[in-house]
């Protein structure tokens, strides 16, 4: 798909700026987009696959922040980008996904002259706002097993399928619980017919 028509707000003054200044990236299932410290020196534009954006603390434990899809962009890197900060999260590509990245020096042309573009950047922080709202509900005002079934479902809104390739172990890291209390609330949530375990593959139900 043209990356053009994932962004059809962009008025052509813009889209013609980001043509001859933007560079697209490829990244495999696995690889590291952004890494915690890291000066930010292009902010991205999600073409193709699935990013996830986390925090890390010191032992290497996990806190998941949320996905992102294509036509999205990441606010974290926008605001470090606009600031000139390191980054404060990591970024991880959840499958193949295709990013446009725009160089860090156009950051203030861009939010100047271009009003789709501040549009864009404002929405963005406020659908990003509110989904870190939603997690912070789920983690103060949810038991783990309701925090399982919203997280699985959220993925699946995002990913717009059933079907959700994770393992025991990566949902665990992402609740930042174990394996064992996630693989035996998933079995509960089997019991329920609300999903239908496979190896390395859970697929909702409901």
């Amino acid at each position: 798909m043209n990356w053009k028509q994932l962004f059809p707000q962009f008025e052509p003054g813009l889209v013609d700026l980001i043509e001859k200044n933007a560079v697209e990236r490829s990244f495999r299932a696995g690889d590291v987009v952004m890494r915690t410290g890291q000066y930010i020196k292009s902010t991205a534009l999600v073409l193709e696959g699935r990013i996830k954006i986390y925090r890390e603390n010191q032992d290497g434990g996990e806190f998941l922040m949320y996905y992102l899809g294509p036509g999205q962009a990441c606010a974290v890197s926008m605001i470090c980008a606009i600031q000139s900060q390191t980054s404060e999260i990591m970024a991880i590509a959840e499958e193949d996904s295709e990013v446009l990245m725009i160089p860090v020096q156009l950051m203030d042309e861009l939010m100047n002259n271009y009003k789709s573009w501040y549009q864009f950047v404002i929405q963005t922080y406020r659908s990003r706002f509110e989904e870190l709202l939603s997690v912070v509900d789920n983690i103060a005002f949810r038991n783990m097993d309701e925090r399982l079934e919203f997280y699985l479902k959220r993925y699946a809104d995002k990913s717009a399928k059933k079907i959700i390739e994770l393992s025991h172990q990566q949902i665990a890291d992402d609740l930042n619980s174990s394996r064992e209390v996630i693989s035996r609330l998933l079995k509960k949530m089997e019991q329920r017919n609300l999903v239908k375990l496979h190896r390395n593959l859970i697929e909702l139900v409901q």
